[in-house]
């Protein structure tokens, strides 16, 4: 791997909390399971990049409080690049609380601290950076990696989450790659129908991840559709970070789109198998003897 990944955006402390199924009122409930991971959409994917082998620094912010420094030694532990990581004097640091059944059907209670979320002064150290990728969460970061990308020749991939339209519109302009969850179809293409909304996408790559039902992309040249590989799904947080990370991998690698989607697919995969978000994703030669193995 000749360069790194800047993943540029999301960062906060999450608990995890396993039940066999989901509350369905109040009252008090015990867990079977609860960890703390230090995750969110482009921590995940930096932590992904590293698993499989790759380089990738973080761009994003936290507190100087003690969940900031939680966080900053879980990331330190995953091997992540955190010279460019933001620590925002007098904020909290971002934390979710997370509720997931035995299937993996979760609910997500997130919080950040507004101090956290503003905008950047300055761009981080790009020379050795082959793919920058970035999420919504702190768009005038994601903006600036974006546009430096397009300045650089380099890929600039948009991980398309739930966010504001305008966010989203106003990213996706400036990336090379955009990789949407289904959700989002609608307000970023005009069609909630993956097939529909990818046709009138135009020449740039796009991709619609649909879950279980895999992922819809075009580049140009028709729509097309790499079906999800069949697992027993545990958990399926992070499982759309890692496929990002794992593409933005595959970019760094200089890899062709079909040969790193099938690759993103079956990291995903892997990891809905595995409970505990981010720290389910697989090593490089896990997927690639998963690959090995469906032929």
């Amino acid at each position: 791997m000749s360069g790194g990944v800047l993943c540029v955006g999301a960062l906060s402390l999450d608990t995890i909390f396993r039940f066999d199924t989901l509350p369905t009122g109040p009252g008090k409930y015990l867990p079977g399971e609860a960890l703390d991971v230090a995750q969110g959409m482009a921590t995940a994917q930096a932590a992904s990049i590293v698993r499989l082998g790759g380089k990738a620094r973080l761009w994003a912010s936290c507190g100087d409080d003690a969940n900031g420094d939680r966080i900053v030694a879980q990331l330190h532990d995953a091997g992540i690049d955190l010279s460019a990581l933001r620590r925002v004097s007098g904020a909290r640091s971002g934390f979710s609380s997370i509720i997931m059944d035995a299937a993996g059907e979760r609910i997500v209670v997130p919080f950040y601290d507004p101090a956290i979320r503003t905008p950047p002064t300055a761009l981080p150290p790009m020379d050795d950076i082959a793919v920058a990728s970035v999420d919504a969460r702190w768009p005038e970061a994601a903006a600036m990696a974006l546009r430096a990308a397009r300045d650089r020749g380099i890929p600039g991939v948009l991980d398309a989450d739930v966010a504001p339209a305008e966010t989203l519109t106003r990213l996706a302009a400036l990336a090379s790659h955009i990789i949407a969850s289904e959700a989002v179809c609608g307000a970023l293409f005009g069609a909630d129908d993956p097939v529909r909304a990818l046709a009138g996408a135009g020449d740039r790559f796009t991709a619609i991840t649909c879950g279980e039902r895999g992922c819809y992309w075009s580049d140009g040249d028709g729509v097309r559709h790499l079906p999800a590989f069949t697992v027993d799904a545990v958990d399926t947080l992070a499982a759309g970070d890692v496929f990002h990370g794992a593409f933005a991998f595959g970019l760094a690698e200089g890899w062709d789109i079909e040969r790193n989607l099938r690759f993103a697919s079956a990291a995903a995969a892997i990891k809905c198998t595995r409970f505990g978000g981010r720290l389910g994703a697989p090593t490089r030669a896990e997927v690639e003897a998963m690959l090995q193995a469906v032929g």
